[in-house]
Parts: C-alpha cells; sequence; structure tokens
C-alpha cells in the first residue's frame, strides 16, 4: 500500500516511520525548510532527531507529490488544520480514504472531526481516525504500542487495520468514531487537571480519583453525543486518558504542572514550544455540555484555570464542596 502522512510533527513523522516497515510512505511538511532538513538528514531534527527514516519513507513539501497514486492519506495535524487539509485533498481531486490523528473539537464550531471531514470530503471517500495511548517517541523507537483505528464502516476499519498492523505497533478496530473521537478529545482536558493535582503535590489518592471522575466525564459526553460508554472502557478512553495524565512526555500534563507553578497560560503556551490540544478543547467541550445539560465539573475547573485566571486553591475549594451524590459511571 501507498501511504502519504500529512504533517511531520512528532507524531506524524512517528507514524510514517513505523507504516514505512510495511509501506510505501510518503511524509508531508507545509515548511520547506523542515523537508530540506529532513531529506539531507533522513530523520526529523526538530522533533525526533534520534531515529532514523527507513528507505521506504520519503518526504515532501509538493502535496500533490505526496498524495499521488496514495491508497490511503493519514492526517496529522493538530485539530486546527484538519478542515484545511481536507480542502486541499478534495481540491487536488484525491479519491483515497482518509484518516485522521487530530484529536479535539474545532474551536468555534465544536464539531468533532468526522463531522469536519462530512463538510469537506465527498461521501464516498472512506475515512475514520487513529487514536489510543501513544508517545511518538516510543513509536518511533519501536516500542511496543496499541491503538485503535475507527470508522462508521466496520469493514472499512477491519481492512485499514490489516494494512497497517506491525510486529511493534498493534491495531484495533472499533466502529464506534464519535466515543473513539471524543475519548481522544476530552482525555487532554483531564489530563491538565491531572497535572495540576501532581504539581500542587496533592498525592496519588487524589489523582485516582480525579482520574476516575474524569473518565465518568468523558462518559457522560460521549453517550450524549451517540457514542458508547464501553468505548472509554478501551484504548481510545481509559488507556489514554491513564498515559496521557502520568505520563511525563506528555504536553497537556505539562500544561497543568506549570499552571500549579502559578505561571500564566500565555508564558506556558510559550513554554511548551508544542501544541497542547487540551487548551483550547477545553473551551470547546464546556460549550458544548452547557448547551446539552451535561454536568462535567472538572471540564468547567480547567476552564476557570486557563481563561478566568481562577486561582487553583478555590478551585480545589469548590470540587472538594460539591454536594455528596450517588456515583454513576455515566
Amino acid at each position: 500500500m501507498k501511504l502519504a502522512v500529512l504533517g511531520a510533527g512528532s507524531w506524524g513523522t512517528a507514524l510514517a516511520i513505523r507504516f514505512a516497515d510495511r509501506h510505501q510512505v510518503a511524509l508531508w511538511s507545509r515548511d520547506a525548510e523542515q523537508v530540506k532538513e529532513m531529506q539531507a538528514t533522513r530523520a526529523n531534527p526538530r522533533y525526533l532527531s534520534e531515529t532514523v527514516f527507513p528507505a521506504s519513507l520519503t518526504v515532501t513539501h509538493d502535496l500533490a507529490r505526496a498524495i499521488a497514486d496514495a491508497e490511503l492519506v493519514l492526517i496529522v495535524t493538530p485539530m486546527s488544520g484538519l478542515r484545511t487539509s481536507l480542502k486541499a485533498l478534495r481540491d487536488l481531486n484525491s479519491q483515497a480514504a482518509v484518516l485522521w490523528a487530530c484529536k479535539g473539537l474545532e474551536a468555534g464550531t465544536m464539531l468533532l472531526p468526522h463531522q469536519v471531514a462530512k463538510q469537506e470530503l465527498a461521501n464516498e471517500v472512506p475515512r475514520g481516525m487513529l487514536s489510543g495511548p501513544s508517545f511518538a517517541q516510543e513509536v518511533a523507537k519501536g516500542l511496543p504500542a496499541a491503538v485503535t483505528i475507527a470508522a462508521s464502516d466496520a469493514k472499512f476499519a477491519r481492512h485499514t487495520v490489516e494494512e497497517l498492523n506491525t510486529s511493534v505497533l498493534r491495531l484495533y478496530a472499533s466502529d464506534d468514531l464519535i466515543g473513539v473521537e471524543i475519548g481522544a478529545a476530552v482525555k487532554n482536558v483531564i489530563a491538565i487537571a491531572a497535572g495540576v493535582c501532581d504539581g500542587l503535590n496533592l498525592g496519588l489518592n487524589a489523582r485516582a480519583a480525579l482520574l476516575t471522575r474524569g473518565l465518568a466525564e468523558m462518559a457522560r459526553f460521549a453517550a450524549a453525543l451517540g457514542g458508547k460508554t464501553e468505548t472509554m472502557m478501551g484504548l481510545a478512553g481509559i488507556g489514554d486518558l491513564m498515559l496521557t495524565a502520568t505520563g511525563d512526555l506528555s504536553r497537556n500534563r505539562r500544561v497543568g504542572l506549570l499552571l500549579a507553578q502559578g505561571l500564566s497560560l500565555d508564558d506556558i503556551l510559550k513554554n511548551l514550544g508544542h501544541v497542547a490540544e487540551g487548551v483550547p478543547t477545553a473551551r470547546e467541550v464546556l460549550r458544548q455540555a452547557n448547551d446539552l445539560g451535561i454536568d462535567m465539573p472538572i471540564t468547567a475547573a480547567v476552564c476557570k484555570m486557563l481563561f478566568e485566571q481562577m486561582p487553583v486553591q478555590d478551585i480545589l475549594s469548590e470540587l472538594m464542596g460539591r454536594s455528596p451524590k450517588m456515583e454513576s459511571a455515566a
């Protein structure tokens, strides 16, 4: 199979490297200078400098060339780049199947990735999402990982899994595209809260409680939007949440750690140097939850810290002071 990977950040590069174990892969970047660096070094000096590209991986700045004869296009950009990428494929009359690894809700529209794709792609183009607990650095090194490919068309999901599965990146198929997209989006918001929890040294008990109740928020949100709550018990739900909320390579967890130190959001984002999808996603998730009447107190707390500069200790007191209630996963 010939693949095109759009987006040469750390995750796009890592996936291109792994899938090049079995397929011909073209890695596209909109940054011409970055492409020159990668072509010269046969690596990605900006993000994954220690991993050498396999011979079956080519790099280009020419989108038409990247997708020429491609059977599958994998979009690995921030959520803000998904619509632009889909429009570019449409303008080039691409008939290739499309997977995205973009996590979040579109800013301003509250749309999930599949809803953006519905607006920009022809109905006959097969499409789906790749998501799950996976840090780019580890995948690029060939360390074992497992992720999910979700599509409304279960046959397409199963076929893609069979084609892309490798000896170190195990793939599972799902027909719950909405649930997988919501798990990918909301876990980043909960991971910010977990970073705050750890940054304040609130203890392991507090973190366990936070992640458990965060998972309940993910399940409620998924159910309200048509996803399956059981998907939250899988790789794209609890698996991705646990990794992102506790792993030191997590950008969203890092946002929370820096919030706990009292840094402003502007300073935090400058410090990161990478996109932390949980930041823009938190606002869109809360807007959607409020519109639907869904109780998401942890998400609301994250928004107060990020966008209202509410003191962290005041938010903690507010959360802990909520009235007792019966526990429910949904």
